[in-house]
C-alpha cells in the first residue's frame, strides 16, 4: 500500500515528506514502546505511535522505516520535524486512536507483522 492510500484512509495530514508519498510500505505496527519497535518491525512497514518525541525518529532511522504515523492528535515538534526531514521520513498526523488508525488500515488490507515465539513470521 502506497502511503498516499494510508494518508486518504486515515484522512491525516502530511506534517513532513510529502515528495515521499509513493513509497510502498507491506505492514503497519503499532506501539508506544520503542524496544517493541526494535525488536520486531523491517523495513516495509509504517509505524503508528502515539509517542512523540526524538527517541521515535531515531528509532525508525535504525529500522529504516519509511514513515511514521501520529495518533491520538499527537503532533510533533519542530525538532522531530527536522529529525525526519533529514531523514527522509514521511510523518503523518491524526486524530484517530491508535486501535481506530490501525483497524482502518487493516480494514483496508494492510497487515500487521505476526509475532511468534518471539520473532516475526513472514
Amino acid at each position: 500500500m502506497k502511503l498516499r492510500e494510508i494518508q486518504e484512509i486515515l484522512e491525516a495530514k502530511v506534517i513532513v515528506g510529502e515528495e515521499y508519498l509513493d513509497r510502498e510500505v507491506l505492514y503497519a505496527f503499532s506501539s508506544d514502546l520503542m524496544s517493541d519497535v526494535l525488536a520486531y518491525v523491517n523495513e516495509d512497514t509504517i509505524l503508528l505511535t502515539g509517542l512523540n518525541n526524538p527517541q521515535v525518529i531515531r528509532t525508525a532511522e535504525m529500522m529504516d522505516l519509511p514513515a511514521i504515523v501520529f495518533v491520538r492528535g499527537k503532533l510533533p515538534g519542530s525538532d522531530l520535524i527536522e529529525l525526519a526531514k533529514n531523514n527522509h521520513l514521511t510523518i503523518l498526523f491524526t486524530t484517530d486512536t491508535m486501535y481506530t488508525a490501525s483497524g482502518k488500515l487493516y480494514k483496508n488490507g494492510l497487515e500487521g507483522l505476526k509475532i511468534k515465539e518471539g520473532s516475526i513470521e513472514k
